[in-house]
């Protein structure tokens, strides 16, 4: 399952073995005997951890030749765009008052001289209160785009992720897929079992839509027994074989079964006249038909 990404911004690479663009950026990190005043109003002007990191990532080039920098905390890993191991990688541990706030790695292929160590030191001083703002709100803003009772992406998110997923394929011409589920009769369990085992229906039927997609693709919920599935850099077969597997899993999976539970899909691949609308209204009108084609079915038996 793809992972979330909450910003959705841009990154601005950086060449960890030239100080060019780092000179350009910034000014020199000492000024009047007070090491990096300027890189401190730079780290103040985001809270996006990634623009964050190579504003830092940026200055920390004057002094240090790295080919990568990684940054990892209890519930957050972060590479720069452009990272690549090296030979060797030093570990610097971040913390505020000796609470800790992540580790910060560079991939170097030379030791760092004593004055380049200290000088990195002094601008993770500079460095770890903005990081510590901007993790909180990448927690704020994860706990925004998730459906609480499942933990899958939002509506919000789905549209967020549908946009970019839909600029990707066009830049890079390849498929999105888009795949939207209902569950059939969800509403008799409710009434029948309560909703405490609906919840349990719909958590399970979560996990099922995430065992039968890739990594790279990503399972959003609604709300309600609405769900949605973006299928990137999908094959022509690629929707068929995720009905295939969630229609096998609903019929193997044991709390599935147990309340006879089933869904219907409906599915469409982007076209290159499309936008996020068209696509979804694609899908949904397909589900829709899906949906009448099983009432009409039961209706007879």
């Amino acid at each position: 399952m793809q992972p979330l990404n909450v910003f959705n911004n841009k990154l601005y690479p950086f060449n960890t073995f030239s100080t060019l663009n780092a000179r350009n950026l910034t000014s020199s990190i000492v000024e009047k005997g007070k090491p990096g005043l300027r890189l401190l109003e730079q780290l103040q002007t985001t809270l996006d951890l990634d623009k964050l990191l190579n504003i830092f990532a940026m200055e920390a080039a004057r002094y240090v030749k790295f080919s990568g920098l990684y940054f990892k905390s209890k519930t957050i890993s972060k590479s720069l765009e452009g990272s690549k191991k090296a030979r060797n990688e030093r570990q610097f541990e971040l913390k505020i008052n000796n609470e800790f706030i992540g580790n910060i790695t560079y991939s170097i292929n030379k030791p760092i001289s004593m004055a380049n160590y200290k000088i990195l030191e002094q601008l993770h001083q500079y460095l770890v209160y903005p990081l510590k703002n901007s993790i909180a709100y990448h927690h704020i803003m994860n706990l925004a785009m998730h459906d609480g009772l499942t933990n899958l992406g939002n509506r919000r998110y789905f549209d967020e992720q549908l946009k970019r997923a839909m600029h990707n394929a066009n830049r890079h011409q390849t498929h999105v897929g888009l795949v939207l589920s209902d569950l059939n009769k969800f509403k008799p369990i409710n009434d029948t079992y309560g909703h405490a085992v609906g919840d349990q229906v719909l958590q399970g039927f979560s996990k099922v839509l995430i065992d039968s997609i890739r990594d790279s693709d990503s399972v959003f919920r609604f709300g309600g027994d609405e769900f949605a599935i973006i299928v990137e850099n999908a094959s022509e077969h690629a929707l068929d074989i995720i009905d295939d597997r969630i229609n096998f899993a609903l019929k193997t999976n044991v709390l599935m079964a147990k309340y006879n539970v089933s869904c219907s899909l409906g599915k469409t691949f982007m076209n290159r006249g499309d936008n996020e609308s068209s696509i979804f209204d694609r899908a949904d009108q397909d589900l829709y038909l899906k949906k009448m084609h099983i009432s009409k079915h039961l209706s007879l038996v």
